[in-house]
């Protein structure tokens, strides 16, 4: 797979070149410190996924996302996260972003989420009698900004595993993309409902009913993290 471009953008060193190390024998890896160099590299090159950290000085990471998004369209995403819950998450799947690489992770963590995004594009849909492959197929609509394809996926895997609570929780946050509040907190709820101990469904219903909501965070719940 080495003819396989990836570009890994993160201010710190020691993140960068874990993320280099981890995938350096599979695929061609690039680095860059920041959104400019970040955007260089995407004029000069061809990638096919981009690692980015929506937390950097200089150019926002939103602002790095929507400029590759408007450039690349066909480029895949994986932000890169300190926390559960992603500032502005509405607005990065809304550009196809639904992969998120929370810290710390580990080198396996690393090398299976990039393999799933990869793959994910080449999934045919004759699959999706299973579920596994719904919610994939759901987030390869996602990613190419196909919402509605993407809810119907979701709803199929919800049929053949209703009492999964994942299914749930990113039926919610599809429906937050499309402002429709009252249906997210619907499927929030019914996660919470189904398992009380699955933390993306519980805090984005606490989120969503707080008095304080803003609508700019969710919890996607991928890759999870177990609460210790």
């Amino acid at each position: 797979m080495k003819e396989i471009n990836i570009l890994v953008v993160d201010d710190e060193k020691n993140i960068r070149l874990t993320l280099s190390r981890a995938l350096e024998n599979d695929f061609n890896v690039d680095l860059a410190v920041n959104g400019e160099e970040a955007l260089e590299k995407i004029e000069e090159k061809e990638y096919a996924l981009v690692l980015l950290d929506l937390k950097m000085p200089g150019m926002d990471g939103m602002v790095v996302l929507k400029k590759i998004a408007g450039i690349r369209p066909d480029i895949r995403f994986i932000i890169i996260t300190a926390h559960g819950t992603i500032d502005t998450a509405v607005e990065a799947m809304k550009l196809g972003a639904v992969d998120f690489l929370q810290k710390p992770f580990s080198p396996a963590e690393i090398r299976d989420l990039v393999a799933r995004v990869l793959e994910r594009d080449r999934l045919d849909e004759k699959r999706a009698d299973e579920y596994e492959a719904c919610i994939e197929l759901a987030k390869k609509n996602i990613g190419q900004r196909h919402f509605k394809a993407a809810e119907e996926f979701l709803r199929k895997a919800a049929s053949l595993e209703p009492k999964r609570p994942e299914v749930f929780n990113l039926l919610g946050a599809v429906a937050e993309i499309r402002g429709d509040r009252e249906e997210a907190t619907k499927y929030y709820r019914s996660g919470y409902w189904i398992d009380p101990s699955y933390a993306p469904s519980r805090e984005n219903l606490e989120r969503i009913t707080d008095s304080r909501f803003s609508g700019f965070k969710i919890d996607l719940g991928e890759p999870e993290k177990k609460e210790k």
